[in-house]
Formats: structure tokens, C-alpha cells, sequence
């Protein structure tokens, strides 16, 4: 079959020029619809375990939480990033959603029931850790439907309206437990009940929007599911071979690591602080309007990031804007942080959340940017490890040094430098390779859209 015939360069804005990629329009709507969902179902369930006025929990136990929740898939994850290098990535989308739905139906039950044991904690699980299979899949995917010089801006919009409509569907689904005073189990389980819409619309989006090729992976090894399990090992050595050859993508997910272990201490300080209410045997109503807010001030960052994110780094590159959001961001927990009041701690989450997703927003672009397609699904996936397994490395160290109400100075102070420490050794790091090579997503080799993506 001919290749197709190599297309003009876009010279029209970024976004006007990513957006018109019918491809690219599909797979968002596919991403956003199952963020929603995402939103409304990890509302539920946060709920139950953390805003529950029947259930009380500690630093330590609010920690090992997540770590149940996060970290299974985490060990696992590389391994089965593999299949995302071998199965049929619209497949897998597709599948993944249509399971997830399946499964809440119990976990819903489960919450309106008020039981937590084993098996609400392996239907979570497998719903949020399939959310992670799902998104390595979505980054993997959209190089196939978005130039390579385009990636920064698409990656931009994706991940930034990714988090958008996680954050809508977690503020509907607060506004609704406010209005109708639905504290309890019976209200956390209907609203994780309301999931199952979105992720099925997602699922039958995905599988009526592409064909079963259109979203890769290119070459797909010889071999059924055997050869897929008996090669997996190897393969996630070989995926992280690859990643380690592309130090400039290394070295920007080690920073982002860096920075997840930093938020996750943020993290917990902010839970704790949101609990005291309820802990003290006040309304956990009361406690939602605050909680509102923040989520407010940090979708504006993130929104503010999808912004400033293309043209900064297309402007000075990817690695001197990724410093910039680290030093900024230790900056902003020094400065607003230590007040511990809402206004502050609002104007703290605006900037962290900037930083947080600006600096996504690059990671990936570096990881598609430089790593080839037959590696994407491995390389996503070992990046998706690092980004839980250091959010959760964060929570447990500060389990052990907050205090009950999250309110320690110290341990602001402490995270902040941490955060400027993190982006001057990435500013010699990725910043030296980056000059030495002289590649950056700043200045990306042209490259084209498939025929069938072209509107």
C-alpha cells in the first residue's frame, strides 16, 4: 500500500491547527468523557473513606489507602504496558472502559452498603488501575492522530482538559452532596454509581470513532497472548533500556518524580487539614465549600497551564520552562503555604497545580517526542510507576512527620526547597543534554498525519 502523500505545514495557530485533526478531536472526547466519569466515581469513593462522618481514619491509614489503591498496578504496570506495544491500542480502549463500567455497578453497591472489606478494595483497584492502563493508552495513541510538532500544544489540551473534567465531575458530585445533604454511604454509592454512563459512552466512542489500526502500534510482534506473557519480562527491560537512551526524556521523568514525591506530602497536609471538622465533630457539609474552592483554584492552574505551557516552551524550550514550574512552585508553598488560610492555601493550589500539569504536560511530549512507537506503550507505562509510586512514597513520609490537622511549617518549608532542589539539578541534568544534543520539544523534526486522519 502507498504512503500517503506528504502534506503542507500548518501555518495557522497550534490549537486551530491541532484541532482540526479529526483523529485527534475523537480521541479527546474519548479521554474527557472517561475523566468525567473518573470525577464522579473517585468522589464516591474518596467519600466514603475520607469524608465520612460514620468512618474515621488517621495520617497513616489515609496513606496506606492510597497505597492499596495505587500501587498493585504500579508493580505491574510496565508488564502489561507491553500489550499496549501489541494489541490493537482502539482495542484497548474500548475494552478497558467497557469493564470499568461493568465493575462499578458492584462497587457502587458496596458503598451504598457500607462495605469495605476485600472485595471493595480489588473492585477499586482494578477500576483505578485499569483508569492508569487506560491513559497509557491515550498518550500512546496520540502521536498517531497529531504531528510531532504539534504534540507540546496537543498535549497541552489533553492533559489540561483531561484534569478539567475530572475536576467537573468531582465538583458536581460535591455540589450534589451539599445540596441534598448526602454525607453518608447511601449518597457516596449513588453518586459512584453515575460512572457507569460515562465510561460506557466512552468505551462505544472509541470503538466506533477509529478503525482497529488507526491508533498503532505500527509493527506488532509475532505471537498470540502466551508469547505475549512469556515476553513481558523482557520486554519491560527492553522498554527501560529504551527510556535510559533517551536521556532527555529521562531525565524529565525523574524530575517528575521528583515532584510527585513533593506533592504527595502536599498532598496529605491538605486531607488532614479538610478532615479537622469532621474530626472534631463538626458537619463534613461545612467542610465541602472549602474543599469547592480549592478544586476551583486548581483548574484554573491547570487551565492557565495548558495555556502558557506550548508557547513558553516553544519560547525557551521544554527544559528551562520545566525548571521554571519547579523553582516557581517551591516558591509559591513558601510564600502562601504557612498562613494555612483559605485564601492562601487557594493561591498555593493555583500555582502547584500549574507547575503539576506544565510539567506533565512536557514529560510527555518528551517521552512521545523521543521514544520510538514500538517502545510507547512500555515507556508510558513505566512513567505511569513512577508518577504513583512516588505520590505514594510521598504520603507515607508525611504520615510520619504531620501532625493530626496536617498543619506543620516545617514541613511546608521543607518541601519547598525540596521542589527548588529538584529544578536546579534538572536545569544541569536536562538542561546540559538538551544543549549538547540540540534536541528539544522545543524545535521538533516535522513529521505527518496519516491520510485518514486529515479532515
Amino acid at each position: 500500500m502507498p504512503s500517503p502523500a506528504p502534506t503542507r505545514p500548518v501555518r495557522s495557530h497550534n490549537l486551530r491547527a491541532v484541532l482540526r485533526q479529526r483523529g485527534f478531536r475523537r480521541l479527546l472526547g474519548v479521554r474527557l468523557t472517561s475523566h468525567l466519569a473518573d470525577g464522579w466515581f473517585q468522589a464516591g469513593l474518596a467519600g466514603s473513606v475520607l469524608f465520612n462522618p460514620e468512618k474515621a481514619a488517621n495520617p497513616l491509614s489515609i496513606a496506606l489507602g492510597f497505597a492499596v489503591l495505587l500501587l498493585p498496578y504500579s508493580l505491574v504496570g510496565p508488564y502489561i504496558g507491553g500489550f499496549l506495544d501489541r494489541w490493537s491500542r482502539r482495542s484497548v480502549l474500548f475494552k478497558a472502559n467497557l469493564l470499568r463500567a461493568l465493575l462499578v455497578i458492584p462497587a457502587a453497591l458496596l458503598i451504598f452498603d457500607g462495605h469495605e472489606g476485600l472485595p471493595f478494595l480489588v473492585l477499586s483497584f482494578l477500576i483505578i488501575g485499569i483508569n492508569r492502563f487506560f491513559v497509557a493508552g491515550v498518550s500512546a495513541s496520540i502521536p498517531h492522530v497529531v504531528e510531532d510538532r504539534r504534540l507540546v500544544t496537543a498535549n497541552s489540551l489533553a492533559t489540561t482538559l483531561g484534569s478539567l473534567f475530572f475536576a467537573v465531575g468531582l465538583g458536581t458530585a460535591l455540589v450534589t452532596l451539599a445540596r441534598f445533604e448526602l454525607a453518608s454511604y447511601h449518597g457516596y454509592g449513588l453518586i459512584a454509581s453515575v460512572a457507569v454512563v460515562g465510561y460506557a459512552a466512552s468505551a462505544f466512542m472509541a470503538r466506533y470513532s477509529f478503525s482497529e489500526s488507526a491508533l498503532g502500534p505500527d509493527d506488532v510482534p509475532p505471537g498470540g497472548l502466551v508469547a505475549a506473557l512469556a515476553s513481558s519480562g523482557r520486554g519491560v527491560v527492553d522498554g527501560f533500556r529504551h527510556l535510559a537512551s533517551k536521556r532527555g526524556a529521562a531525565y524529565a521523568l525523574i524530575a517528575q518524580t521528583g515532584q510527585r514525591t513533593l506533592f504527595g506530602v502536599l498532598s496529605l497536609s491538605a486531607l488532614l487539614m479538610f478532615r479537622g471538622p469532621m474530626e472534631s465533630g463538626g458537619d463534613v457539609n461545612g467542610t465541602i465549600p472549602g474543599l469547592a474552592a480549592v478544586m476551583v483554584a486548581g483548574g484554573l492552574g491547570s487551565l492557565c497551564a495548558s495555556f502558557l505551557t506550548p508557547p513558553m516552551a516553544r519560547r525557551v524550550g521544554g527544559w528551562r520552562w520545566l525548571t521554571l514550574l519547579l523553582v516557581l512552585e517551591g516558591l509559591a508553598v513558601a510564600v502562601f503555604g504557612p498562613s494555612f488560610t483559605p485564601y492562601m492555601l487557594a493561591a498555593a493550589v493555583f500555582v502547584i497545580n500549574l507547575s503539576g500539569q506544565g510539567t506533565k504536560i512536557v514529560v510527555d511530549t518528551d517521552l512521545q517526542h523521543e521514544c520510538a512507537d514500538d517502545y510507547r506503550g512500555r515507556v508510558f507505562s513505566l512513567g505511569d510507576t513512577a508518577f504513583n509510586a512516588s505520590f505514594v512514597l510521598g504520603l507515607f513520609g508525611a504520615a510520619l512527620v504531620l501532625p493530626g490537622d496536617g498543619r506543620s511549617v516545617e514541613t511546608l518549608y521543607a518541601v519547598a526547597l525540596g521542589f527548588v532542589v529538584v529544578g536546579v539539578w534538572y536545569a544541569f541534568a536536562g538542561g546540559r543534554w538538551a544543549m549538547r544534543v540540540g534536541d528539544d520539544i522545543r524545535q521538533p523534526e516535522e513529521s505527518e498525519v496519516p491520510e485518514y486522519e486529515r479532515v
